[in-house]
């Protein structure tokens, strides 16, 4: 099974802990863990995938060198940000973890792939002034993995 990670770039420690709990929690079930492969949050995933045995793949923006250092496999695509839908569409579900427009531009691509995306303290969407339940709150890390374990397809 494969679980994507997306987060910011950067990221405060709050959330580089929670992103951390994620990746370990993601590795602790045997699945493997795909995120963009840079810092902030998919640093954190990688880094906690890591300390539970996991295999981690980052698909990156730029150049193999860019990874950050717990990631395993680097697959430098050169494609900038619409390397975004390459990140989405290997994880049979998405996990949210704060984020900016990077993370907002994931999650709408997984939401259009049909992706299920669980999220802590990320995006939340509305339509014509209405929230929409796209996105499944989580209120911590174990929370978050076990729905994106659950819906994952």
């Amino acid at each position: 099974m494969y679980i994507s990670v997306i987060g910011a770039g950067q990221c405060d420690d709050k959330i580089y802990g929670i992103a951390y709990e994620v990746g370990r929690l993601i590795a602790q079930r045997g699945a493997i863990l795909v995120c963009g492969g840079l810092g902030g949050v998919m640093e954190a995933a990688c880094k906690g995938a890591k300390s539970a045995g996991g295999l981690t793949v980052g698909i990156l923006p730029t150049e193999e060198r860019d990874a950050n250092p717990y990631v395993d496999i680097a697959i430098p695509t050169g494609m900038g940000e619409a390397r975004n839908a390459l990140v989405v569409r290997a994880g049979q579900a998405v996990i949210a973890i704060g984020g900016e427009f990077g993370t907002l531009s994931e999650i709408g691509l997984a939401l259009k792939m049909g992706k299920s995306v669980v999220g802590i303290g990320t995006w939340e969407l509305k339509k014509e002034g209405k929230l929409v339940d796209a996105v499944i709150p989580a209120k911590n890390p174990q929370e978050a993995v076990g729905k994106a374990f659950l819906l994952a397809h």
